[in-house]
């Protein structure tokens, strides 16, 4: 195996085991419990789990979907997170690191910050499709980590990142949209209609991706996730009646990644649609 190979399977490897800890996250932060200790613990029998018991995925794997002490089963959901991580990952490595001559110190540093970018995404948006809430450790808090890596890359190398006066300008022009948007849907209908979570969301992709052209890709890619979703549930359930909350964040999520892995591509192909439905 060629050394970027290895790097690829480190890059899979490392995403099994943030997975692994956003189950935690996923687990824990609604509650507000702490997510270093204590120890997991089976939520049936509350016997801590083994080290040898919390390998990610393989361990899922070996036991036969069981716990080990009550033999109850352990949720499909944790090992879907794991391994959806890890081929998270490995996408932005690929993405970032995109061949064996870019396997230097500045590369590997952005590859660095894009991963705690996606994985910072990827627990916001399970959380939220859970419990409807965005926690500040997944949105305001990465806030200054983008701004921050975004500056450091500036000094080591063009086209890493953002410049930090694009993601400062991202920052603020992703908050303050979303904040734009409440603020007109309450003038009308005296409702919310855009919760905190996201706009503090919006707020940090922007500082990760800048703000022109990524957080307009962001918002129509997640928008017309969201809607497809939001019409795809209504038709399924047959509700059309029923007044549904679906949760924005994930959606918002979506985008980041999205756009991340494949803006320029799609940012190009909207562009051209939107073109051929002008009037010649």
């Amino acid at each position: 195996m060629t050394l970027y190979g290895v790097f690829q399977v480190f890059a899979f490897v490392l995403g099994l085991c943030l997975g692994s800890f956003l189950n935690v996250c996923i687990a824990r932060m609604p509650e507000d419990r702490s997510v270093i200790s204590p120890r997991s613990r089976c939520p049936h029998c509350g016997h801590p789990i083994r080290a040898i018991d919390n390998i990610p995925l393989l361990s899922w794997l070996l036991l036969g979907a069981r716990c080990r002490d009550c033999h109850q089963p352990i949720s499909v959901a944790y090992p879907l997170v794991e391994a959806s991580t890890g081929l998270l990952v490995l996408l932005v490595f690929r993405e970032v690191v995109p061949g064996p001559s870019a396997l230097d110190g500045p590369h590997l540093l952005a590859f660095a910050w894009y991963t705690l970018f996606v994985t910072a995404l990827a627990g916001a948006a399970l959380v939220d499709a859970r419990h409807h809430i965005v926690p500040d450790e997944f949105s305001l808090w990465m806030i200054p980590v983008g701004v921050a890596g975004a500056l450091g890359l500036g000094f080591l190398g063009p086209d890493l990142a953002p410049t930090w006066k694009q993601s400062l300008v991202g920052a603020f022009a992703g908050g303050a949209f979303l904040m734009a948007v409440n603020a007109a849907y309450w003038l009308v209908r005296r409702e919310v209609g855009v919760w905190p979570g996201d706009v503090k969301l919006l707020a940090m992709i922007g500082a990760f991706l800048g703000a022109f052209p990524a957080l307009i890709l962001v918002l129509i890619l997640g928008s017309s996730i969201g809607a497809i979703v939001g019409i795809g549930l209504v038709l399924a359930t047959r509700h059309g009646g029923l007044k549904m909350a679906l949760p924005f964040g994930p959606f918002l999520a979506l985008g980041g990644i999205a756009t991340l892995l494949f803006g320029e591509p799609v940012l190009r192909r909207w562009t051209e649609a939107f073109l051929l439905l002008l009037p010649t």
